[in-house]
């Protein structure tokens, strides 16, 4: 059965990490942006995209623009690659197939 990374697997990691990796490889969104895509409080999107962090799947860098800070996320390439397979995990767990491809037997009602 096909394994679904658990980092990517909770629902909020799995809504921003889908955002991000719309966003494209070289870019970034904003926080507070990507805060109101997902409507998420700040505290709440702030601890899921550290556990992204820390598993390398996002970059987060902070600047100053005129006397403002501001914080900016990034999909990285790790996070693109493991996304993309946690994609494919998913659809295959979906459609009934092992890691190797093969159908899972299916169970009567």
């Amino acid at each position: 059965m096909p394994e679904l990374d658990p980092v990517i697997h909770a629902e909020s990691r799995l809504r921003a990490l889908t955002t991000l990796n719309e966003v494209g490889e070289l870019n970034r969104i904003a926080f507070t942006k990507l805060r109101g895509m997902l409507d998420m409080t700040a505290g709440n999107l702030s601890t899921h995209l550290r556990k992204l962090e820390d598993a390398g799947y996002v970059e987060i860098t902070k600047t100053i623009e005129g006397r403002t800070p501001v914080t900016y996320v990034g999909i990285s390439a790790e996070g693109r690659l493991a996304y993309l397979q946690y994609r494919k995990a998913l659809r295959d767990l979906l459609a009934g197939l092992t890691q190797d491809g093969r159908s899972l037997p299916l169970e009567a009602p």
